[in-house]
């Protein structure tokens, strides 16, 4: 299934064979304190920059009725955010993970986008729509 829109990748989550829960890290875009004018230049052009790992959830697909609840609950926070990174986590013998067990793949997580590791990581802007690295 191609994933074009974050209400794509629900669809697929809460049609797998095993439950799923989703990981949610919400990150906001910028340059380093120490950053240059030509990096700041190229920010402003839509290009380089960092992401900021500024707060993460899990929650069940069915959770989430739409890309616009998932939005609509990170509003409430008051926190602005460019970018979320989602991932998922296969339960087993039937059963969801918890959000307890959720707890250290989020911390992996905020760590791998710290450290610029993307890569297993499927990126939404805050419209719902993936976001392609170069």
């Amino acid at each position: 299934m191609t994933i074009a829109s974050f209400d794509d990748l629900l669809r697929s989550a809460r049609e797998q064979d095993t439950p799923q829960r989703l990981l949610f890290v919400f990150t906001a875009a910028g340059v380093p304190n120490d950053a240059t004018p030509d990096q700041h230049a190229r920010f402003k052009a839509g290009e380089g920059g960092t992401l900021t790992p500024l707060m993460c959830v899990d929650k069940t697909p069915d959770e989430l009725t739409s890309f616009d609840t998932l939005l609509d609950e990170s509003r409430l926070l008051g926190t602005a955010w460019d970018i979320v990174f989602v991932a998922a986590m296969d339960g087993s013998s039937g059963r969801e993970p918890t959000s307890l067990e959720a707890e250290a793949p989020l911390q992996r997580m905020v760590e791998a986008i710290k450290s610029g590791r993307i890569g297993g990581f499927i990126p939404f802007d805050a419209a719902g729509l993936p976001v392609q690295f170069d």
